[in-house]
Formats: structure tokens, C-alpha cells, sequence
């Protein structure tokens, strides 16, 4: 089911009805008024929704860790990024699809889907108040059919491995809070360069966390991840301090559209924040691959200038490869040379509005939010700004 078959509710004699966009706006209009008023609540609606779904099914308390707290955060973002795609069927559906088959490394099974539907619609329905009626419940239901219908459609036709099995061949420090790793997995994951996949390691069992591969896929099916160790990150510490040749790690399946195409004849810009850069890395590694290529500006950012580790071999890249531009970027140290100050989209603007160019963000959460936000202030339509939700913890 598309997400524009579920929201066309069916005629009483049970054949789909035509296409009727005051139905869809007036459902979209609905499920965002209601999400508005719910937000400034979000983190007691996920305890909620958390704490009735382990109460209807305590089956499901075993597929997610003891410590909650990136799993709370990680639904957020999920609904925030469905809410502001419900009415944009073609970007919305893939991205569901792709979580689908991500969770069967949970062991989520299609009953498990029921249990969330009810938790979620009670959470917000707890939450909303007198915005709260049997318009907006009917809205929010049609919505959570469309994402579990496709969820499971998705992960019911995925013929591949729920999750796949890697060694880590390789640690080294980059810098105190940033290391380098790479995995050599049993099987070659299918991941096309700019995408990501969900990550276990020994050190945080069942916290998996997103990481985007620096590299595009390779011969011997390497992986090579780049992760920062956030303060508040227990999965990234854990990797930073801890990982060692030898570990086992497990790897969900690829997910993510961030991604070149070489046959479209608009440009590119990539607004790349701190290890928000392994995407753009492997996408460029891939591309340099081909004598012809669309003209690449890479805008590199980070607060100071240790920030900016893999510079020294972007440039080099880019003396050999006339079609990529890399321009360094710091918010947060005025006294070094050779580099554009201020934020990613600050400077972005500095050289254009890129209308007519895809726009590539990645980076944290934070970093999205704010660069989407500014360049789309400073003239670049959203329909060319492509991002992840999932990319750091």
C-alpha cells in the first residue's frame, strides 16, 4: 500500500475511491495542527507511549535496551520526520519502507505493530487536549495504518539477512574524541555510497546506533565508519574508547537517500558538520571514480580547526579532481587561516542560493535543523534540500 492508496479511505461498496485532495490536505492539516500542540511535550509523550506500549505487550520490552534514552529520542525524530512528510507520498514511503526492514533486526513481528499503533495514538491523544477529537484520531489512525502497512509489507518481502555479522579490523584515534574503524563484515552489505545502517556492539548490547560508512562499498566489502564520541552518547564512547580488533559488530540493513546522480544535470552543494562528513566522503569516492561528473561545492564544517580531520585528504582529492570544490568551514575559531567563518549555511549563502542545485546535509541532529533552516531563509527551495533523520545519535 502507497501512501497515497491510504489516505483515499474506500466507498462503502468497498472500491477505492478517486483521488480526493481535500480529504488528504484536510487529513495533513489535522495530524500537523495536533503535532504542534503535542511537541512541546514530546519527551513526556514518549515516556508514555513507552511505558503503556511495555504494559499492552511486555513482550517488547526485551527488544530494546535498559537504558531508554536514545531510543526516546530516536522515535522523535521518526515522528517529526512522517509528520512533515505525510503529505509527500514519494519521499515518505521509501524512508518507511527502509525502517521496516531495518526493525526485523529487533525481531519485530507484524502483531508488534498493533501494541505501537495503540501506544502512539493514546500518547498523543493524552497529550493534546481539546485539540483532541474524532477527526483528528480518525487522521492519525489512517496515517499509522499507511506506516505500519508499508513497514511490514517492506521487511515481509526483504529476502536478505536481518542483520549482518562484521569484525572490527581496524581502530585508530583521529583525534581525543573522534576514531576511525573499520569492519570487514561475513557478507558484503548492499549499501550504495551516502546511505547508513544501524550499528551493535559488544560494548552496548541492543543500543544500536546509526553510523554512515566514510567509504563506498569496496572489493573485500570493508566498511570504514568515522564516529565522534558525544558527550551524552553511550554507543559512541563505547566505540571510541573501547572498540578493539576482534569485536563483533552487527549491522542492520542499509537505510538513507542521500546519494549523487550522475545523469541529472543539476549540480551539487553537501553541507557536511563534523563526522557528518563520512556520507559525503564515500559519495565523492565513489563519484571519483568517472572522468565526467555534475560540479561538486563540499562545504566542510566543524568549531575549530582540529574539527576538520579528513581535510588534508579532501584536498587532495579535489587537486585531481577538477569537478570538487572544497571550501573548510568554522563557527568557532576566528583566528585560523584558511577557512570561511561562520555556520554551514551562513557561509553556503556567501556564495549562492543554489536554486538549481541539489543540496546535500548531514551532520547532527542540531546541525540539520539549523542549516536546513538557513539555507532555506537564504533562498534555496526545500524541494532541493536532502537530508537523513537518522544520522547521529
Amino acid at each position: 500500500m502507497t501512501a497515497n492508496a491510504a489516505l483515499h479511505p474506500e466507498q462503502p461498496g468497498g472500491s477505492a475511491d478517486r483521488e480526493r485532495p481535500t480529504d488528504i490536505n484536510n487529513t495533513v492539516r489535522l495530524i500537523r495542527e495536533s503535532w504542534a500542540v503535542v511537541e512541546p511535550h514530546a519527551e513526556e509523550v514518549s515516556r508514555f507511549f513507552y511505558g503503556m506500549l511495555f504494559s499492552i505487550a511486555p513482550s517488547t520490552r526485551e527488544l530494546f535496551p535498559v537504558n531508554m534514552e536514545v531510543q526516546r529520542s530516536r522515535l522523535l525524530r521518526a515522528l517529526v520526520h512522517v509528520v512533515q512528510m505525510v503529505d509527500r507520498p514519494d519521499e515518505l514511503t521509501p524512508f518507511l519502507q527502509q525502517l521496516g526492514r531495518d526493525h526485523r533486526k529487533f525481531g519485530v513481528v507484524a502483531e508488534h505493530y498493533e501494541a505501537v499503533g495503540t501506544a502512539l495514538i493514546a500518547s498523543i491523544k493524552k497529550h493534546a487536549g481539546t485539540a483532541w477529537n474524532e477527526a483528528v484520531e480518525r487522521a492519525w489512525a489512517e496515517a499509522y495504518t499507511v506506516m505500519a502497512t508499508t513497514m511490514t509489507d517492506a521487511a515481509s518481502k526483504d529476502e536478505g539477512p536481518a542483520w549482518y555479522n562484521g569484525e572490527v579490523v581496524h581502530h585508530e584515534r583521529l583525534s581525543w574524541d573522534i576514531a576511525m574503524v573499520r569492519v570487514k563484515p561475513e557478507y558484503p552489505v548492499p549499501y550504495q555510497p551516502g546511505q547508513y545502517v544501524s550499528v551493535e556492539v559488544p560494548q552496548r548490547p541492543r543500543m544500536w546506533r546509526y553510523l554512515s560508512p566514510a567509504n563506498p562499498p569496496s572489493e573485500d566489502g570493508t566498511m570504514e565508519f568515522h564516529v565522534r564520541a558525544v558527550p551524552t552518547g553511550w554507543v559512541s564512547r563505547a566505540i571510541v574508547g573501547h572498540a578493539q580488533p576482534g569485536d563483533q559488530w552487527r549491522m542492520g540493513a542499509p537505510m538513507g537517500r542521500l546519494g549523487v546522480d550522475r545523469d541529472s544535470e543539476r549540480d551539487v552543494v553537501m553541507l557536511a558538520g563534523g563526522t557528518g562528513l563520512a556520507p559525503m566522503r564515500s559519495i565523492i569516492q565513489d563519484l571519483a571514480q568517472y572522468g565526467n561528473n555534475p560540479e561538486v561545492h563540499l562545504f566542510y564544517g566543524g568549531h575549530t580547526r582540529d574539527d576538520l580531520y579528513e581535510l588534508r585528504n579532501l584536498r587532495q582529492v579535489a587537486m585531481s579532481n577538477p569537478w570538487l570544490k572544497v571550501i573548510p568551514v568554522l563557527d568557532n575559531d576566528p583566528s585560523a587561516q584558511g577557512a570561511e567563518h561562520g555556520t554551514l549555511a551562513e557561509v553556503a549563502a556567501r556564495y549562492g542560493t543554489w536554486q538549481d542545485h541539489d543540496v546535500l546535509v548531514s551532520g547532527s541532529p542540531e546541525m540539520i535543523r539549523n542549516t536546513v533552516s538557513g539555507m532555506m531563509v537564504a533562498g534555496t527551495p526545500l524541494e532541493r534540500i536532502h537530508y537523513d533523520p537518522f544520522t547521529l545519535d
